[in-house]
């Protein structure tokens, strides 16, 4: 099990919506002009869904943004940490916890799922992905983002250390939603990370590792690093 996998850890990270709510701030388009959140949104709305659930739902953001765009749907979002569920709620969406590994719902109950930037995090990414099957109608889709392994790849170096490869990454997302859909589909989507100064990329990397923030060398000034996200639609 690696350290994005870990029980511990990831309770840990989002015990607080501080963290998540740093790593939002900084993101911004890329040379398309449009943010993975916007494809993500844009492959829900067009199933055309009359009920939605969320895994893994953080703050809620997306899950408002969906409401906002077809306000008749029914979105349930879940997330196993409390402080995320109470944020989503404090948005107006109806939001439980759960886990994704054992959701506690029907099956055949949903139209589409989405797992935004989280089954990286699942402990057992198989069984999430036969849960979710198993939620979905027949014809269902699931709608994932996630990154690649070079994601904000020249920052993670400069501060001594390396890309996070994970367990779901755009390299590998399409074999394993490949082993449990019948077909998927993937659009890459660059995107730009932009901090005012030295601090702000510190405070970026302290979100999940301390030791890069301490060592990251001082610059002057504004910089921008790139950032590399898939986001797939499997049938």
């Amino acid at each position: 099990m690696d350290e994005m996998t870990r029980p511990e850890t990831v309770a840990l990270q989002y015990a607080r919506t501080d963290n998540l709510q740093t790593r939002r701030t900084v993101w911004g388009p890329g040379p398309e002009g449009v943010s993975p959140a916007d494809v993500l949104r844009t492959a829900v709305v067009s199933a055309r869904p009359n009920r939605v659930l969320e895994i893994g739902c953080g703050t809620g953001h997306f899950a408002r943004s969906v409401l906002d765009a077809i306000p008749q749907v029914d979105y349930l979002a879940t997330d196993v940490s409390e402080a995320m569920v109470e944020a989503t709620r404090a948005l107006g969406v109806r939001a439980v916890q759960a886990s994704a590994e054992s959701l506690p719902f029907p099956g055949t109950s949903f139209d589409v799922v989405v797992a935004a930037w989280m089954l990286y995090h699942v402990p057992d990414l198989a069984q999430t992905l036969r849960e979710v099957r198993r939620v979905l109608r027949p014809g269902g889709v699931l709608a994932v983002a996630t990154n690649g392994e070079e994601h904000l790849g020249d920052l993670l170096r400069e501060a001594g250390g390396r890309p996070l490869v994970t367990q779901f990454t755009s390299e590998n997302a399409e074999e394993s939603l490949g082993r449990h859909f019948g077909s998927v589909v993937r659009r890459d989507v660059e995107t730009r990370a932009t901090f005012p100064d030295h601090a702000s990329a510190a405070g970026y990397l302290a979100t999940f590792d301390t030791g890069l923030a301490a060592a990251l060398p001082y610059f002057d000034g504004e910089r921008t690093f790139a950032g590399h996200t898939s986001v797939l639609v499997a049938r």
